[in-house]
């Protein structure tokens, strides 16, 4: 059954996925908001629309890219950093009004196991979040509120850290002094699983429900971060001998490994 999809926000992982929906045979629109990639995203088959979102208006033509698709990926990374931080509840606001004009009735919202905040210990999809940074309470709001609403069957994922092609947190952390958080576990999720679980979601249509993603291996982050330096030939992180005590989190994907799926690609890359 192919369907007509919407991906809100082409980028690092929505690109990708898009190229993916083409090639499974779905009718694909795309937003970005940059003019140069709306040629790239026409080459792959993808129907391009420029749309770009603040928290007081929405710029672009947002109802002809949702006109005729009936699911809704939205993939739009909250941004709160920086000078030009705005809310990303109020863009989510503004993206839902448009929602209830169309006729979409199944949406994807891709969030962040930031919502877990500073849990300790297993983590599944029943834990009730306790989110502590911004980003994280935004998210957390946004997913309720289209979770909420009755008129769509909306499902949440909420991936790890994201790895891939050119993108690795051992980068940003490479020669890092005095870390204090060593003996954490790890929660990352390859670019290729995040795919590998949208489009399991829509083919099997695990409507109204929600996901983690995080590959099923938690290292702790001073070894695993050793490792991946030394295969980069970078500098490693330095990570405090005698951290204070704490359990950190591990992020199970328990929802997905307990439909029988699997996850396809090591995060050992």
């Amino acid at each position: 059954m192919t369907d007509n999809i919407g991906v809100l926000g082409c980028g690092w992982l929505g690109f990708p996925l898009a190229q993916r929906l083409v090639k499974n045979s779905h009718i694909v629109h795309g937003s970005t908001t940059s003019k140069d990639k709306l040629v790239l995203l026409q080459e792959e088959g993808i129907r391009p629309f420029r749309i770009t979102l603040s928290e007081t208006e929405l710029q672009g033509d947002i109802a002809g890219f949702l006109s005729n698709i009936n699911i809704l990926i939205i993939n739009v990374p909250p941004r709160l950093r920086g000078k030009n931080a705005e809310s990303f509840v109020e863009k989510m606001k503004l993206v839902h009004t448009e929602i209830k004009k169309s006729d979409v009735a199944k949406l994807i919202f891709i969030s962040s196991t930031s919502v877990y905040g500073t849990v300790e210990g297993e983590v599944t999809e029943q834990t009730p979040p306790q989110p502590n940074t911004e980003s994280g309470k935004q998210l957390l709001v946004c997913e309720q509120r289209f979770m909420d609403d009755p008129d769509l069957q909306t499902t949440v994922i909420r991936f790890g850290g994201l790895i891939g092609p050119d993108r690795h947190p051992v980068t940003m952390l490479s020669n890092k002094q005095h870390l204090s958080n060593g003996q954490d576990p790890i929660n990352l999720i390859h670019l290729e699983d995040c795919i590998h679980m949208i489009t399991t979601i829509i083919q099997n249509q695990y409507w109204g429900e929600i996901f983690n993603g995080v590959y099923p291996l938690h290292p702790k982050k001073m070894d695993y971060y050793a490792d991946e330096a030394k295969k980069r030939g970078i500098p490693p992180p330095n990570y405090l001998d005698n951290p204070p005590k704490h359990e950190g989190k591990v992020v199970l994907s328990t929802n997905f490994l307990d439909k029988s799926h699997r996850f396809t690609t090591s995060i050992f890359t």
